[in-house]
């Protein structure tokens, strides 16, 4: 088999150890490090002297991250996903897997997965960060509606945001004992005014003093997490606008033009694909490393399972938020084309669809760097104009009427 690289290496990372192969025109060359950063960078200087150009990582959970840090820069670093590396069962050591890494490496038989820039990366840092935020924000909202209801307060019932500013106001006073309610109904604003009445009765309910204090708790915990949410807010514009590609800004106006991606979810989508498509030869790989597209499981001619595989959580949940959007957009081709889906396999698989299709969107609008061109709500009655045309008159004969067709001018 022919070998691509003459010295290269295998490493086997661990949490508190990193076993590396070096290979050198057929010698291997077996050491094991340690984990901090002086070790690390006793690993770099060794494979550096013994003039090392490539090396392969496992990617195993977060431990590869700082090592490839340390690496990256000073040799090509590969770093491959485990299924793709398996080795054939039985005797399995640290060192049998380094080596096997190493082999594969020597002969190019591994597949690079993909590592956006450094910059890219320090963005997906901070939207991942402010995912986890939004889940505890609406982990505590939906504790803090229990525990009203528990008391019976039935302030969810009366307002459709029982967390809105009325809702907090309310929730607030009943947290500190207030209990008159005309004062409590007072504290609403805008359109809930209306509900003065309701609002009286939903305030009347029997919250016990240690019901009242884990209230207060809640409320308080909600608001940290709010404020911990605009201040990663404001980072991370602050991160797309000073980025060192002066693309990325402009990427991430491009996106916002397809409907149903808000500002935050473009800044999402940039975050873990990047702003470069050259990473991701046609749409439908960048769809297949996503996790956005169905499994192909296919044996004696017939097709078992279709479900999406497990990839990115981060970009899909994406792509669903903006998908569930984009189908309550008016005149619009994603909405047409949930429309036209969810009839046929069901909301939930209709959402992932529409999901695929606002990524390959977003594939095109990055290549080309162009914003994206709205199709119309009626593109696919376009696509099939008689079709569709036969199938209105049809229904009309049906009735019993007759029908004479005539093209506008």
């Amino acid at each position: 088999m022919e070998v691509l690289y003459e010295i290269c290496a295998g490493l086997d990372v661990h949490a508190r150890s990193v076993v590396a192969c070096l290979v050198r025109q057929g010698h291997k060359t077996i050491r094991t490090f340690g984990t901090m950063t002086e070790d690390l960078l006793q690993l770099l200087e060794w494979l550096k002297a013994q003039g090392c150009t490539h090396v392969a990582i496992e990617s195993t959970g977060v431990y590869w991250k700082p090592v490839f840090n340390i690496l990256e820069g000073s040799m090509e670093v590969m770093l491959v996903n485990a299924r793709h590396v398996k080795a054939v069962k039985g005797k399995k050591t640290d060192v049998k897997d380094c080596e096997w890494l190493a082999d594969l490496l020597r002969h190019g038989l591994l597949k690079k997965s993909f590592i956006p820039k450094p910059s890219i990366r320090a963005l997906r840092e901070l939207t991942r960060y402010r995912e986890s935020l939004v889940r505890q924000q609406t982990a505590i909202g939906n504790r803090i509606v229990k525990l009203a209801e528990s008391g019976n307060i039935k302030i969810a019932q009366v307002a459709s945001r029982p967390l809105g500013v009325s809702g907090r106001a309310i929730l607030q006073q009943l947290a500190l004992g207030q209990a008159d309610t005309e004062k409590l109904a007072s504290l609403a604003v805008g359109r809930l005014k209306e509900k003065h009445d309701q609002l009286q009765k939903a305030v009347v309910g029997r919250l016990t003093q240690t019901q009242r204090w884990v209230l207060r708790e809640l409320l308080a915990r909600l608001d940290e997490v709010q404020g911990a949410l605009s201040r990663v807010d404001e980072q991370i514009e602050r991160q797309v606008a000073e980025d060192p590609d002066p693309f990325v800004p402009k990427a991430a106006e491009l996106i916002d033009t397809i409907p149903g991606i808000a500002q935050s979810i473009a800044q999402t989508i940039i975050s873990e694909i990047g702003t470069e498509m050259a990473a991701f030869p046609s749409d439908a790989h960048l769809a297949s490393w996503a996790g956005i597209c169905p499994g192909n499981d296919e044996s004696a001619g017939k097709r078992r399972n279709t479900r999406v595989n497990a990839a990115n959580r981060y970009l899909k949940a994406a792509l669903c938020e903006a998908a569930w959007a984009a189908s309550h957009t008016k005149n619009t081709y994603l909405a047409a084309q949930y429309c036209r889906l969810a009839r046929r396999i069901g909301k939930k698989k209709a959402l992932v669809a529409v999901g695929h299709s606002i990524l390959v969107i977003v594939y095109h609008v990055l290549s080309r760097r162009t914003p994206y061109q709205e199709l119309g709500g009626n593109y696919f009655q376009r696509q099939n104009a008689d079709a569709h045309k036969n199938r209105l008159i049809r229904k009309l004969e049906a009735l019993g009427l007759r029908v004479t067709v005539e093209k506008a001018a």
